[in-house]
């Protein structure tokens, strides 16, 4: 084992530290116990991994359950429960979630177990589902898809469409998706040819890059927004913050949209906003043994937020629901000419 892999004891040990993070933070509990779960699955203890995710869904109100039993359902399937794991899959295929990531672990379970049609199938329902290939912005979440479609394409021998050359124009790294997805790669792996091995293993490099890249994002930069409930009664009971906000609440909402566009326009990536509620900020500033009314706090609860996993990114897709939780369309609310200024 490579000294820069971390073995399966310490991926035990980063679960275990998560666990105790969730019991200290229950309202963050459903995504602490999805990362537990993924070291639990990297130490290779899948029957403990599969444990949380049947706490997760006996749970009252899971934030995301199609997610939680699409991870369940690849993890019965490396450890030898296929046929659970196959109904698994085809339940959350007929309930049609309206989010990326469950679709994108149900489709990569079916490639990894050499279900290619099938895969191909969801990676394209989800697609059709969550992408409008007008917008000119593809929300981040969706791209997985794109490309994991395009690769069993490649595998299956079939043409470019559309959605492969929507894939080609989010690929973020030097060696195009044909090549990276090429099956006749795996010959190369076999040659004795210097200059075909050396070609081989920058492209494996340039894959490997991406890979890291998308497991390896910072925490957002991520901006706080407050409810409009919430913004009054922190300005009515901690003054000294209300110098940090403008008066009103749709001014607060303006600000916040106008300074994640200036930072996207500075070149600054993973941009986000994290929705602060009073109890929460009074609680965080009690767990640091200071008083709420610090304005250095503010920035250092939105960054907490962040790290425990509650920041959205931004900016979300044209079609999407807009941040600030208005229920309309990013594009009919804070949106409307953002994709042509971003």
């Amino acid at each position: 084992m490579r000294p820069d892999t971390p073995s399966p004891a310490d991926h035990t040990t980063e679960a275990e530290r998560l666990l105790r993070t969730a019991a200290q933070y229950p309202e963050d509990r459903e995504p602490l116990l999805l990362q537990a779960a993924a070291h639990l699955e990297l130490a290779g203890d899948r029957a403990r991994a599969a444990t949380l995710y049947d706490q997760l869904l006996n749970h009252p109100s899971p934030d995301d359950p199609h997610l939680i039993k699409a991870l369940k359902a690849a993890n019965l399937w490396e450890f030898g429960h296929e046929a659970e794991a196959r109904a698994i899959i085809d339940g959350i295929r007929a309930a049609a979630p309206r989010t990326a990531q469950p679709w994108a672990v149900l489709a990569e379970a079916l490639e990894n177990h050499d279900e290619l049609q099938q895969a191909h199938e969801a990676y394209t329902t989800s697609l059709t589902l969550l992408v409008n290939p007008s917008d000119t912005e593809v929300p981040y979440a969706t791209r997985p898809l794109l490309t994991g479609r395009h690769r069993v394409r490649r595998m299956l021998g079939k043409a470019h469409d559309s959605w492969d050359a929507l894939a080609d124009t989010v690929n973020p790294g030097p060696v195009p998706l044909d090549e990276l997805h090429d099956p006749k790669r795996l010959w190369a792996l076999g040659s004795s040819d210097p200059a075909e091995l050396r070609a081989e293993i920058e492209r494996l490099q340039a894959e490997l890059g991406s890979y890291r890249a998308a497991l390896s994002r910072p925490f957002p930069v991520a901006l706080l927004h407050w409810p409009a409930e919430e913004y009054e009664e922190l300005r009515a009971t901690h003054p000294t913050l209300a110098a940090e906000y403008p008066p009103t609440h749709a001014e607060h909402l303006a600000t916040v949209e106008t300074s994640l566009r200036e930072l996207a326009s500075a070149g600054t990536p993973n941009l986000g906003v994290v929705t602060g509620s009073i109890p929460s900020y009074e609680a965080f500033a009690a767990s640091e043994h200071t008083t709420p009314d610090s304005t250095s706090l503010l920035a250092e609860y939105a960054t907490t937020l962040a790290a425990r996993g509650r920041a959205t990114f931004w900016p979300p897709s044209a079609s999407a629901a807009c941040w600030c939780g208005s229920g309309a369309t990013y594009r009919d609310c804070h949106g409307g000419a953002a994709s042509a200024s971003i």
